[in-house]
């Protein structure tokens, strides 16, 4: 069984579908038909719900955290033990959110039919927004598409939603949602099973690597951001998945003196902060991984276990020379990311092994780290070449180098060739020209809707000469804005 806060109402479920979504969920089975389906697929937030779960701060005090997701990719299991909130649950006593006032007042609804979706991405932004701001407004509803109004008046209901908000109904009653997460926090492994199929929910990593050795052929649900395609665009079934998503061991960041352990099952809007830190650049192309709302359920691990050749993570984590930890039953190895990765989509796992932390070294003054992203769309949208530069450089001359990139081969992978001549070399144009000349010794990358193999690349050429010019002219800020 399974139990989740249907915004003040206990759920009690055992035998729903585990391939259920979220949204289907509330459409179907409880009558909330405000959440819409618009692609299916995490790209136009017309299904955005928000989640609260039970957080303790620093200074140990509880509180909710409000994020937004997208229903259309959360399976019902990953609610367990939190707070599902719909469009419908705002109104309160005949009376509008002031979310919901701002977008009438502010003209930002014309057909309606995205307007729940920028309504609840709005809802969350004004709970975790103690003040306006342009670039956190743009952020939050970067995930959500318009096709009537254009986005000003939408942006208008951002700022006066946030500007001077007023306490509201889920304030009032934040400390009896508290006890009541309190009162339904897991304590044993939870289940979905409907007969046929089934979903587990653990709660430690002995009890993930128990089952998983049990069921080796289950699927791993974190985020579910790629898995749950499977189900809403290929329409396949899902026989046996495990839930990852409540191992509190899993979603830690540690920090130690030469390294940071991020726990696989981390939301990648959780790492924002510890790899910005550490690797500003790392930081800004998190910023254009997707939406908010698939950052926010999405994992760091989980990008990388799905072994895409054009996940945004791989590339940069390579270059930082990362390592995973690999765990199956009460054994463990480390291993070098790079060598996680053998061919498109075929990795160093054994069966029943999952990923249970990334290590990342932690920055030096030595190490000069420039990432940059090349896609269509600035924002919420996948890369045409992903590239990661890593060179320590003393009085003008290469040491050490690492280069990787995303979106040229089968896999993320190094540019062996370019690094070779890089190594050891002055750090000159005529090193460069060499080193982009080798690139065409390391990938034959391929044409597809996104891009030509000639201007993949020409692209991962121009981008080496690039980090160049900025390390030569550090005034010089574009680095992960590139898109074509």
């Amino acid at each position: 069984m399974i139990q989740f806060l249907l915004n003040q109402e206990l759920r009690s479920e055992h035998a729903l579908d585990p391939n259920l979504t979220v949204l289907n969920y509330l459409r179907e089975h409880v009558g909330k038909p405000g959440t819409k389906e618009g692609c299916a697929s995490g790209d136009c937030g017309a299904c955005t719900v928000v989640v609260g779960e039970l957080q303790t701060d620093a200074a140990g005090r509880e509180h909710i955290r409000y994020r937004s997701l997208n229903s259309c990719l959360t399976f019902v299991s990953s609610l367990h033990g939190k707070q599902l909130i719909s469009v419908e649950d705002l109104k309160h006593q005949g009376e509008l959110h002031s979310v919901q006032k701002a977008m009438v007042e502010c003209h930002g609804s014309q057909c309606g039919f995205c307007t729940p979706g920028f309504v609840m991405s709005l809802f969350a932004l004004q709970k975790n927004s103690d003040a306006p701001d342009q670039h956190k407004a743009h952020e939050a509803l970067a995930g959500n598409l318009c096709r009537c109004t254009g986005y000003r008046p939408i942006l208008q209901a951002a700022e006066q939603s946030c500007c001077g908000k007023q306490p509201d109904q889920f304030d009032a009653r934040e400390a009896e949602t508290i006890a009541r997460l309190k009162a339904i926090a897991p304590t044993d492994i939870g289940e979905l099973n409907s007969g046929d199929k089934r979903c587990l929910v653990p709660l430690t990593v002995a009890d993930l690597a128990d089952l998983y050795d049990a069921y080796p052929q289950a699927r791993l649900l974190a985020g579910g951001t790629d898995l749950a395609l499977e189900v809403t665009q290929f329409h396949r079934t899902l026989p046996v998945m495990i839930y990852v998503g409540n191992v509190a061991e899993m979603k830690r960041i540690e920090r130690f003196d030469d390294r940071l352990e991020i726990g696989a099952a981390t939301a990648l809007s959780d790492c924002y902060a510890a790899l910005k830190a550490e690797y500003p650049d790392f930081g800004e192309l998190l910023q254009r991984f997707a939406s908010l709302q698939i950052r926010n359920q999405g994992t760091l691990g989980g990008n990388i276990g799905n072994a895409s050749p054009i996940g945004d993570s791989p590339p940069l984590l390579i270059a930082l020379d990362a390592q995973i930890v690999l765990c199956k039953g009460e054994t463990r190895r480390t291993i070098a990311l790079e060598d996680y990765f053998i061919d498109y989509r075929v990795t160093a796992r054994q069966e029943s092994e999952f990923i249970e932390k990334i290590i990342v070294p932690r920055a030096s003054a030595e190490q000069s780290f420039r990432a940059y992203k090349v896609s269509k769309r600035l924002d919420d949208d996948i890369s045409a070449v992903c590239a990661a530069f890593n060179l320590r450089l003393e009085n003008g001359v290469i040491g050490d180098a690492r280069v990787a990139f995303g979106g040229m081969a089968a896999i993320p992978k190094r540019a062996s060739a370019c690094e070779a001549v890089l190594r050891n070399a002055p750090f000159d144009n005529a090193t460069v020209e060499r080193a982009c000349a080798a690139l065409a010794e390391d990938f034959t990358p391929l044409s597809d809707f996104r891009a030509s193999k000639e201007y993949r690349l020409l692209s991962a050429q121009n981008l080496l000469r690039k980090y160049f010019i900025e390390l030569q002219t550090p005034h010089i800020e574009t680095r992960v804005t590139d898109y074509v």
